[in-house]
């Protein structure tokens, strides 16, 4: 098996990255995929399903993520970021996820950049969950207060979207970080913005699978301000 990848290959294996993905590209299926997430960028058709295979091949031919290094891993998600077409990101995100185990508080000063800069559901929602929220499980003490600036971050619904998202893996296997999510989920109760109340009412009805209780009594107490598409999510799975 290869040794880690030093700083000065990573750049190849972006590239590498890049192309496998571009020619795994379906035009129709680009154009179809930039209608729907309503984006300027350049999108060449590579599925989510085929662009993890890549990621995950590519990054198994050098030993990662056993192996991996967290510098080669921030610098690789970096280039990545800044390629040329929409998967790009994807394949950014995608390497964070797989690699998540070398991140920490620190990185997510940088997490946040691209979490307001990354326009879409599609990139967001994946960071949140799948990076931030592991890094949040492994360290609550330190990441807990980046997550509850993020909040009620003035300026972006995508950052305040990401801070309730971090808890919805944690919240899946224990109840341990119920009231911070409450204490984010309420005031943002009042927002018009959609993806706002659709994160709400998600985590909401994930939590109700396996702690119906808690949930009834958020419904309860909040219904009167919660949003339609809120309320339907959150009842969902209550009888």
């Amino acid at each position: 098996m290869s040794e880690p990848a030093a700083v000065a290959e990573v750049a190849e294996l972006a590239a590498a990255i890049r192309r496998a993905i571009e020619d795994a590209g379906d035009p129709t299926r680009a154009e179809r995929e930039r209608a729907y997430l309503k984006s300027d960028r350049r999108f060449v058709g590579c599925g989510v399903p085929a662009a993890r295979r890549i990621v995950r091949t590519q990054l198994g031919e050098i030993g990662w993520p056993r192996s991996a290094r967290h510098d080669d891993v921030a610098e690789l998600a970096a280039e990545l970021w800044d390629g040329p077409f929409f998967e790009c990101r994807r394949a950014a995100v995608e390497v964070l996820v797989r690699c998540v185990a070398t991140l920490g508080v620190d990185d997510l000063s940088w997490v946040e950049r691209w979490i307001r800069d990354g326009e879409t559901w599609a990139i967001v929602d994946e960071l949140a969950t799948h990076v931030v929220g592991p890094v949040f499980a492994a360290d609550r003490s330190a990441v807990g207060g980046v997550l509850d600036r993020w909040a009620v971050d003035p300026d972006s619904f995508w950052v305040r979207r990401a801070a309730m998202l971090a808890l919805l893996v944690p919240l899946r296997t224990s109840d341990e970080d119920w009231d911070r999510f409450c204490g984010y989920a309420v005031p943002l109760l009042g927002e018009r913005e959609f993806f706002i109340r659709k994160a709400i009412g998600w985590i909401l009805r994930d939590v109700s699978r396996r702690w119906p209780d808690p949930v009834r009594g958020f419904v309860a107490e909040h219904r009167e301000r919660m949003s339609g598409v809120t309320l339907r999510e959150a009842t969902k799975y209550l009888a």
